[in-house]
């Protein structure tokens, strides 16, 4: 039996509310006759909140979830993006390259490190050294190009510090899997081509159920957006759209998730003094499908940054395909999987009334037009991004 482990500071599972992609893909390798091991923080990354009890004095757990086994560590808390964020990571690292080596643990076949963050790809590898195991990088975040792109200067210490272990372990890592698609135009200054593979995110179709309770109030046109409050999501767009819709009554929005920008989008809301929108705390994996299936509309929206220009293997995507429902994607994104799933409408233009008109639009459709695009949303789904299909190139990857 291969014993694989996998790092991933901000691994989740299904009840704690974000993405399952090494979860989802360790129950599909136990399947296939692997042992797997996640090792990661309990310090939830867009909740702010720790996820996990721990015994006094004792700044790890160890769990067993659907034959996936699992290593917490204890991390500090934070909120948002400053040092304490840093502090954060580098007490990860530190911690898992502490803890790890008392636990006694079977010897891993391969150890595979995953980003965001590259201090947790590195304790990877170190790791990886000392029980002379296979070391695979996966890249779900360009850092530093990210940071840089995001107005970070390239001269700060910090940003050249991950410069440097951006290359190490780029030429260290036998095998580099990424989640963008376009990804490799910018690995490849590093290392060789060769290396480098696309395996996106997905969903795990067999855990999403036909059956559901309705959330939201079926004599209006639900639109509803459902992930992180971040800059980066453009839902500042969506208040405006809403204020501008205050006055049509039978058009309203809900908002779940949590995130640094939660609290003035709310502060937005209450100073428009709108009723048309209303903004839930984030919900588990296995819950949030209710209100996706409820929805009549799911909305996607990205700020045209340059770091989007590798593509994008957003989360919140695939569980929208799932729900079988039209998606509206505002974004100048390469790469659109809505477009070439036929599965709603992707608006490239920061113009704020092309988004208030495509809602408008999409409101007066016939519901056979909006199930025809929800079908050919799962329809792609399945064919492309069930976890089994995705599983199937991890694991690919493992044996090469």
């Amino acid at each position: 039996m291969k014993h694989i482990w996998i790092i991933n500071h901000h691994a989740l599972t299904p009840d704690m509310g974000g993405g399952t992609r090494h979860f989802d893909f360790a129950k599909e390798l136990i399947k296939k006759g692997y042992k797997v091991t996640i090792i990661a923080s309990s310090y939830h990354y867009s909740k702010y909140q720790e996820m996990k009890v721990y015994p006094k004095d004792q700044n790890h757990l160890l769990e067993t979830l659907q034959g996936v086994d699992l290593i917490w560590i204890k991390t500090p808390p934070y909120k948002g993006n400053g040092f304490s964020r840093v502090k954060n990571m580098f007490s990860f690292m530190f911690s898992l390259l502490r803890v790890i080596p008392h636990l006694q643990l079977q010897k891993p076949d391969t150890i595979v490190g995953s980003s965001v963050h590259l201090f947790a790809v590195y304790g990877a590898y170190v790791l990886s050294k000392k029980y002379k195991a296979k070391f695979i990088m996966e890249v779900r975040d360009l850092w530093p190009k990210t940071l840089i792109d995001m107005g970070f200067s390239k001269w700060h210490p910090f940003i050249i510090l991950l410069g440097w272990l951006e290359k190490f372990l780029y030429k260290r890592a036998r095998s580099i899997i990424t989640n963008l698609p376009l990804a490799h135009r910018y690995i490849e200054r590093f290392t060789d081509k060769q290396k480098i593979h696309w395996i996106s995110n997905g969903v795990d179709l067999s855990s999403v159920s036909e059956q559901y309770e309705n959330k939201l109030d079926n004599a209006k046109f639900n639109v509803l957006y459902a992930g992180a409050h971040g800059m980066a999501n453009d839902l500042e767009r969506l208040v405006e759209v809403a204020y501008k819709l205050k006055q049509d009554k039978t058009i309203y929005f809900t908002l779940i998730g949590d995130g640094a920008l939660k609290a003035f989008l709310m502060q937005k809301s209450e100073t428009y003094g709108l009723t048309n929108i209303q903004f839930l705390p984030s919900v588990s994996k296995d819950k949030v499908q209710e209100y996706l299936k409820s929805a009549d509309l799911l909305y996607v929206g990205l700020k045209n940054l340059p770091l989007y220009k590798y593509g994008m293997s957003m989360n919140k995507v695939f569980d929208y395909m799932a729900a079988k429902k039209p998606i509206l994607f505002v974004s100048a994104i390469e790469h659109n999987i809505v477009d070439q799933a036929n599965c709603g409408e992707v608006i490239k233009t920061q113009n704020l009334d092309d988004t208030l008109h495509a809602i408008k639009r999409f409101s007066t459709m016939a519901k056979t037009t909006l199930e025809t695009l929800g079908n050919n949303g799962y329809n792609f789904l399945i064919k492309n991004y069930d976890t089994k299909v995705l599983a199937q190139k991890f694991e690919e990857v493992l044996q090469r």
